[in-house]
């Protein structure tokens, strides 16, 4: 069983988009993206610098549009994987590529998205530190007790925690016994309560798409509980409610070693979650697509299921 995952914010760098636009169409692609979304993704993703790419409202919506970039070559042929997930913006990537919603529709969201969390990151000064190693327990009492919430469980021994900066700098002074705190470059305590502001302004956005809304045409994970969504309904109404909860990507890779996972296939901008899973999920052969140079690899892998 091969699953595809698409990364989430973060995953991007200055000019990553550039071999993507060599492909047949991609150019027409992405332009239509860009109008969905309300950004300039063909400058942002090969001309602005990572300060600029930096901006939620940026790299949401051109993260989201790499994957699916990158989900229209790998599954150009009549190969399939078994399942999809995406990790906390992905999701929406995950979304279109299980037949939920359209490319369009999951770009206005997107966009919606990344604007609404851009304002409420603006609120306070907040930011997002990946905690590695250590004993979880610990590190869950050390977050809790520096006034942080675990925005992200991303499994393989890591905790991203979020907050105040300053709140995160006395957790960096105070590392837990054994784990490092690494701060993350984004723009503030994603996955929070900091972000109850953005998830009302998404709401708009989410109900608009949702009368064309189908059930997932594959096995499609929720960042929610790590298990499968059922219909296209709950799979929209999990959107909202993640912005502002914890991103379970732990039971996520738990829940393909249930199903018995045999590849996984990251889509671009690729390397974060094929990372997790090497420590997560060890053994299980894995592509990331970073360019379209990957593709050949990730469809020999997909060929394999």
């Amino acid at each position: 069983m091969i699953v595809v995952v698409c990364p989430g914010q973060g995953s991007q760098t200055p000019g990553f988009l550039s071999p993507w636009l060599e492909l047949d169409g991609a150019r027409e692609r992405l332009q239509s993206y860009s109008d969905a979304a309300q950004v300039d993704l063909l400058a942002a993703g090969t001309e602005w610098d990572a300060d600029r790419i930096r901006d939620t409202s940026v790299a949401q919506p051109l993260i989201v549009a790499a994957s699916l970039l990158s989900w229209a070559a790998l599954t150009a042929s009549d190969d399939r994987p078994a399942g999809v997930a995406g990790h906390s913006v992905g999701e929406l990537a995950a979304l279109a590529a299980a037949g939920v919603i359209s490319d369009e529709a999951a770009m206005r969201v997107v966009g919606a998205r990344g604007r609404a969390m851009a304002e409420a990151a603006a609120l306070a000064e907040t930011g997002m530190s990946a905690v590695v190693g250590g004993v979880e327990e610990q590190v869950l009492q050390a977050i809790a007790d520096n006034d942080l919430e675990p925005a992200n469980y991303n499994g393989g021994g890591q905790v991203v925690a979020a907050g105040a900066r300053a709140d995160l700098a006395r957790l960096a002074e105070n590392a837990p016994r054994g784990a490092r705190v690494i701060p993350l470059q984004v723009a503030g305590a994603f996955h929070t309560r900091y972000m109850a502001p953005a998830r009302e302004a998404l709401r708009d956005a989410v109900h608009a798409v949702a009368a064309e809304a189908s059930d997932p045409g594959m096995l499609l994970w929720s960042n929610s509980d790590g298990q499968p969504v059922g219909t296209g309904a709950r799979a929209l109404e999990l959107i909202l409610h993640q912005v502002a909860s914890p991103v379970r990507w732990d039971l996520c890779m738990a829940s393909f070693a249930e199903r018995g996972v045999t590849g996984i296939i990251e889509l671009a901008p690729a390397g974060a979650l094929v990372g997790l899973a090497k420590r997560g999920l060890k053994g299980v052969p894995s592509v990331a697509v970073k360019t379209p140079e990957d593709l050949e690899a990730a469809r020999e892998l997909l060929a394999t299921a």
